[in-house]
């Protein structure tokens, strides 16, 4: 029977059992899969790999037992948001000015950092640790927490911020990690922890869509990403390639292996339409993709926008002040959307 290990998203195998458990001898914060797996487990949870004096909890759980457990509904088709219910004392983090609606008995707080911790634990370089990893990835400094401070159930919803399908993710199905683009983050089970991945490969840094840093989820709770048009949940099996459009890859798994690839040749780059790199997905594990990235949906719009505006028969400097106030005002009705109007 042949065996993978992967850490840190690096996979190694096939390899005999042997090997395997030299392996995790070595170092079992990592994940191993083989055949009869339906999918990765944590090497402390795998029988054949453990060891007197491993812990038997998966490398995530020590920080998972302070996740909190939450109900939720997702609500819409294509313009989505997610309805969280929270007993008490119960919280959700979300992204600054996601909030679409909450019940009265659900308090708000502005915390500095990345909302793994309440406001008022941790030192202040824990605190400025987690929000100096949020700066990174391009977000704000502050998150908010929603805590139900009421004596029965309570309700607070958040909105996906432009068209697309909201992703609910239990992260214990998923081996307690997940990694995903720098906007797709929305919401979350107070415990979460939001911190920063940084590809390893310069080129894959450099011309895989999400630049050197994207956003790193870790716990047992429930997480909420957002993606644009329709979502696909996808299952790379051990060996298993799949190339991808830099800009559709929404959240894959450690385990699965992200590197770029060039796409033909020079004719094929330059008039091909798909750029000159597009992105490979090597299993095992689990990815998301979205079939309209927000990027190419502001393209098409301005494209569009440009083509009307210089066909609109249009004299002189009044025509080209149209062109530019209505490029500018589509210019700041995408930073809206992207959440940049701040």
């Amino acid at each position: 029977m042949q065996w993978y290990i992967s850490y840190d998203g690096k996979q190694y195998g096939p390899m005999e059992l042997s090997k395997a458990q030299e392996y995790a001898r070595q170092n079992n914060n990592g994940f191993a899969w083989r055949e009869g797996f339906d999918e990765w487990k944590p090497i402390p949870q795998v029988s054949e790999l453990a060891f007197p004096g491993v812990s038997n909890l998966p490398p995530a759980a020590t920080a998972a037992l302070r996740t909190d457990e939450i109900d939720y509904k997702i609500i819409g088709t294509e313009m989505q948001f997610v309805e969280v219910e929270l007993d008490r004392g119960e919280s959700a983090v979300a992204e600054a000015g996601s909030m679409m609606y909450k019940d009265m008995t659900v308090d708000l707080d502005t915390i500095f950092g990345d909302g793994s911790k309440s406001s008022g634990s941790g030192g202040f370089m824990d605190k400025l640790l987690g929000a100096g990893k949020r700066l990174l990835t391009g977000e704000s400094l502050f998150m908010t927490v929603f805590t139900n401070n009421g004596q029965g159930k309570a309700k607070v919803a958040f909105a996906a911020p432009y068209p697309g399908n909201i992703i609910p993710v239990d992260l214990k199905t998923v081996g307690g990690t997940l990694i995903c683009q720098k906007d797709a983050f929305l919401c979350a089970a107070r415990g979460v922890s939001i911190g920063i991945f940084f590809q390893k490969r310069i080129l894959t840094g450099l011309f895989g869509g999400e630049g050197f840093i994207m956003e790193k989820l870790d716990g047992d709770g429930m997480v909420f990403m957002h993606a644009g048009g329709t979502i696909v949940e996808r299952e790379l099996q051990p060996g298993e390639v799949l190339h991808v459009d830099t800009g559709c890859i929404v959240a894959f798994q450690p385990s699965v292996e992200f590197d770029i690839q060039q796409v033909g040749g020079i004719k094929s780059a330059l008039f091909g339409g798909e750029g000159f790199f597009f992105a490979t997905l090597r299993g095992p594990g689990k990815i998301w993709l979205q079939s309209l990235p927000f990027s190419r949906l502001a393209g098409r719009i301005l494209a569009n926008a440009n083509r009307g505006t210089s066909a609109d028969g249009g004299h002189g400097s009044s025509a080209l002040l149209g062109s530019v106030g209505t490029i500018g005002a589509l210019g700041a009705l995408g930073s809206m959307f992207e959440g940049d109007s701040d």
